[in-house]
């Protein structure tokens, strides 16, 4: 395991136990939508090195700016699993979390979060405070101007940034090698005037240091970094869709061969710190966590519908004003079912 001479075995053990629950609450996720109980769902089977790295990594203080498939480092910063949950079922209090409350909401507008990204770093610089904007990306958003745009203006505004590419290999069905024909997609920073660097996004001491190295880099004032963690997305993109029809069987049974829990499991286990009894033990608290969690989010009153121009704006337009009025006016009329 690359760069493992650096990191004790006791935070090997805690990476290894923080991905074992983001597997079990992806799993659990999952089972809740093909039941009707949450919405569509992005998976982060296979990246759970990568949030992990990236999750112990970070200080309390920095700002995530996050997409789709990122729930492992908002769990690791403190975001809690009814609180995801909550926002997968449509219900916006999951973006008003409890833990980091200047960390941004996920993103689904695909490479907008770096433009967000810019703007946050550009406020941290000026008010010369020791924090990092961490911008997560997929491989497809490098595809999009949005990325470009942004660590051009923060390259040249050296800002305390990190846009942070996961490369899963597919931006929905479209294959890394149709995407661009750049060598790497870390490489794309050269044009920036910032480093670039590619990393094993199955190996999470890898990304851990990567990640360090970077975060310490922006806090020295030396502006910022793009980092691609090369890793495959076991899952479908999302539970609306079936990879089946575009990604050949053999190409994914080989990917799982290279997991990131199997590969950082078979370590410890080598190295004398993990056995079948503490794995079972593990694997009992963590189901313990996420049924508590679920039943939760699944006790958890549903809000009315127009809760949707609670946070729209400060000041309602007067269009969006007119909508509200009408919706409850509608609601009375007609009612709702508030069924998950």
């Amino acid at each position: 395991m690359t760069g493992v001479q650096t990191c004790a075995l006791p935070i090997l053990v805690r990476f290894y136990e923080a991905m074992v629950l983001m597997r079990s609450y992806d799993a659990k996720a999952i089972a809740l939508q093909r039941t009707g109980q949450l919405g569509t769902y992005a998976s982060m089977l296979g990246k759970e090195a990568v949030d992990a790295g990236i999750g112990f990594a970070m200080q309390p203080d920095d700002v995530l700016l996050p997409t789709y498939r990122d729930n492992g480092i908002q769990m690791l910063r403190g975001v809690t699993l009814r609180e995801m949950l909550l926002y997968w079922g449509g219900d916006e209090r999951g973006s008003d979390f409890a833990g980091p409350r200047r960390d941004f909401p996920v993103c689904i507008t695909i490479a907008s979060q770096c433009l967000h990204a810019v703007g946050v770093a550009c406020a941290i610089k000026l008010r010369k405070q020791p924090r990092v904007a961490v911008c997560m990306i997929g491989d497809g958003a490098t595809s999009k101007g949005d990325f470009y745009e942004s660590i051009n203006a923060a390259g040249g505004w050296k800002l305390p940034a990190v846009f942070f590419i996961t490369n899963n290999q597919w931006a929905i069905s479209v294959p890394r090698s149709l995407q661009s024909a750049a060598e790497t997609l870390a490489q794309k920073a050269i044009a920036a005037g910032m480093p670039g660097v590619q990393v094993d996004g199955n190996d999470v001491v890898a990304v851990h240091q990567s990640m360090q190295d970077a975060l310490a880099r922006a806090r020295r004032g030396d502006g910022p970094s793009v980092i691609e963690a090369v890793t495959y997305r076991l899952a479908d993109h999302t539970t609306a869709d079936d990879a089946s029809r575009y990604r050949p069987p053999e190409e994914v049974a080989a990917a799982w061969k290279h997991e990131p829990l199997l590969r950082l499991r078979n370590y410890l286990s080598e190295a004398g710190v993990w056995d079948k009894a503490r794995e079972e033990a593990l694997l009992r608290r963590c189901n313990d966590e996420v049924q508590a969690a679920a039943q939760a989010y699944l006790d958890t009153p549903a809000p009315p519908p127009e809760q949707m121009f609670d946070h729209l704006y400060a000041a309602p337009a007067p269009a969006q004003a007119a909508q509200h009025t009408a919706l409850i006016e509608r609601v009375k009329i007609h009612g709702t079912d508030h069924a998950r």
